[in-house]
């Protein structure tokens, strides 16, 4: 099942953000579906896959033993990106929990320490670009891109140093080799763990 786009009616009295956020607050997804705005688009994605599911448990894992006691792993926080005409929901973001908002507030994609989104069929282009853009353009100071479906040959690529809008690549690895997270998390994280598709 691919991600579903859904257009958006104009309205003239609103700007575009605000007429993205009030559309995507309005969709009702089936069960299980991720529904964010990528460059003012609004996406449906269906719910992910086993091996996906699996890939961010023992991320997961890995990483609450690194982190303190106030920080949560997040799988379903909205993160916004007004700049970018984006709220994001990914697959796991690492944020200190004194920053999460009161209910019905958003939260700023600058608030975590760390996002980690998984590609999937339907939503990898999302990931690989447009994300891409929009967490260094919100300045998430470690962006970790885990490719199960990078040209045959899964991928994992870790950025950082958001500047400008952009990141710099600090370092990539095939699935079974071993990336490195920097401080504050500074682990190892075993790539040979995640299914390969």
């Amino acid at each position: 099942m691919a991600a579903v786009i859904a257009e958006r009616p104009r309205c003239a009295d609103e700007s575009e953000w605000e007429q993205a956020l009030r559309t995507w607050e309005g969709v009702n997804p089936p069960e299980g579906c991720k529904v964010e705005i990528i460059e003012g688009i609004i996406t449906v994605a269906p719910p992910p896959e086993s091996d996906h599911n699996d890939t961010a448990d023992e991320l997961q894992r890995a990483l609450y033993s690194v982190i303190p006691r106030d920080w949560g792993i997040y799988q379903t926080q909205g993160l916004v990106v007004p700049d970018r005409l984006g709220l994001y929901v990914p697959d796991l973001a690492v944020i200190p929990k004194k920053l999460l908002p009161p209910p019905r507030q958003r939260l700023s994609a600058g608030a975590a320490k760390l996002i980690v989104e998984i590609t999937s069929r339907s939503n990898a282009n999302h990931d690989r670009v447009e994300k891409v853009h929009g967490y260094a353009q919100a300045g998430v100071p470690l962006y970790l891109l885990l490719d199960p479906w990078h040209s045959g040959r899964p991928t994992a690529t870790l950025y950082g140093e958001p500047e400008g809008g952009t990141y710099r690549v600090l370092e990539t690895v095939k699935y079974g080799d071993g990336i490195h997270l920097p401080k504050p998390f500074d682990i190892e994280i075993d790539t040979s763990l995640f299914p390969a598709v």
